[in-house]
């Protein structure tokens, strides 16, 4: 069984919402600010894929969010028979109508605090590790049984239990994202953050405004993603005696605000708050996993690649890229994401060699986020529009991550 058919291109999508707002193309490269030749080249699949900052622009020029633009996979990889996680399951987890009905509780008990704790742990690993399937699996139910023990207990029992639901409501948001689904990503930080204010963490809060960043700037919200992170990095900002984990949020907060901010092309913004997070990152002096978020030494030098990439300073990246350290120390996903980003900057140097063992570099670290992961199936789908041979380890690639064409 297929794990899914690719939609239509970008050029495809862009022409119809164009059609359907009854732009020309040369309204619609006005509107976005852009070049009409790019949106002619897209529209007839000279170019397959974009810039982020490129793709924005398109987005908020046709008042859609950026994913309707490079579509994504809407179902987990079915693993086995009579086991199909899928989005479905995640939204009724986080968007339960038993609440509303009144249904009958769950006649089996619900685990106890240390149980659910066990199963956040795990859970966010799998998460790192980029296995989507499981993630379908587990991800749902352990909602459900965070619900049940916060809903049947008192004191520091439901407030601990609250504190494992906000995380994996968090957990359940990320996923969403990464799969296009921004809308119920929203709802569920919405319930994470109102979990959380129940919980035990204080921690959990800035978290939580660390994912919401993260999620408006997937949705092309950039100014609003911004500004959520530094309102947010401005109420804990550390001191020289603050304990890591403090530095280390503040820290994830401000590579997100940096992040919506190379997307609106505001380059001075973005090398400041790099050279704060990276002081955040040497006040630590070493890498940490805080709420299955890395922050450290290593994440500042990943993120300042992607950064290089998204502002198209493609042999810098490189330059930068050959000197992060301990690159072993970060999750999976991560990791795979940073060869991502190198073999951008390859293929926008014209190295598709370089670019091609970056992504097989990529694939072994994290084979089954690959393919979801709609930058990478964008750029394995250009490289191969480039490449003249039938047969290569770039069509193998493609046919792995079932690019159809």
């Amino acid at each position: 069984m297929e794990l899914f058919h690719e939609e239509p291109g970008i050029g495809e999508r862009i022409a119809r919402l164009r059609a359907r707002r009854k732009l020309t193309q040369e309204g619609l490269a006005e509107r976005a600010g852009l070049s009409v030749d790019i949106v002619r080249k897209l529209e007839q699949g000279v170019r397959r894929t974009a810039r982020l900052t490129t793709l924005n622009a398109l987005a908020r020029a046709l008042d859609v969010e950026p994913s309707a633009l490079v579509g994504q996979p809407a179902t987990f990889e079915v693993r086995s028979e009579g086991e199909q996680p899928s989005v479905l399951a995640l939204r009724q987890a986080v968007s339960p109508v038993s609440d509303l009905l009144g249904d009958e509780p769950d006649p089996e008990d619900p685990p106890g605090v240390v149980a659910l704790r066990a199963s956040l742990r795990s859970t966010e690993r799998i998460r790192r590790d980029g296995r989507m399937g499981e993630i379908g699996v587990l991800l749902p139910q352990l909602i459900r049984d965070a619900r049940a023990v916060a809903r049947d207990t008192t004191g520091s029992e439901a407030a601990a239990a609250h504190s494992v639901l906000a995380e994996a409501y968090q957990v359940a948001a990320t996923t969403l994202t990464a799969l296009g689904k921004e809308d119920a990503a929203f709802t569920a930080l919405e319930r994470s953050m109102a979990a959380a204010a129940r919980g035990d963490d204080p921690h959990l809060e800035t978290v939580g405004f660390s994912s919401l960043a993260w999620v408006l700037t997937k949705q092309g919200r950039l100014a609003d993603a911004e500004r959520v992170a530094l309102k947010a990095a401005e109420r804990i900002e550390p001191g020289f005696r603050s304990p890591p984990v403090e530095l280390a949020l503040w820290g994830i907060l401000l590579l997100r605000a940096a992040t919506a901010a190379v997307r609106l092309e505001r380059r001075e913004t973005v090398r400041e708050l790099l050279t704060m997070a990276s002081a955040a990152a040497a006040g630590i002096g070493t890498d940490r996993l805080d709420y299955a978020t890395p922050f450290g030494p290593t994440n500042v030098g990943v993120a300042k690649v992607n950064f290089l990439v998204e502002m198209e300073e493609s042999a810098e990246a490189l330059r930068n890229a050959r000197t992060v350290p301990a690159l072993h120390t970060l999750p999976p996903t991560w990791r795979a994401r940073f060869h991502v980003d190198r073999a951008l900057a390859f293929a926008d140097l014209h190295r598709d060699d370089g670019a091609l063992t970056a992504l097989l570099t990529a694939e072994r670290t994290a084979p089954e986020w690959m393919r979801y992961h709609s930058t990478s199936r964008r750029l394995v789908a250009d490289l191969r529009g480039r490449e003249r041979r039938r047969t290569s380890p770039l069509t193998a690639l493609a046919d792995r991550l079932d690019l159809d064409g």
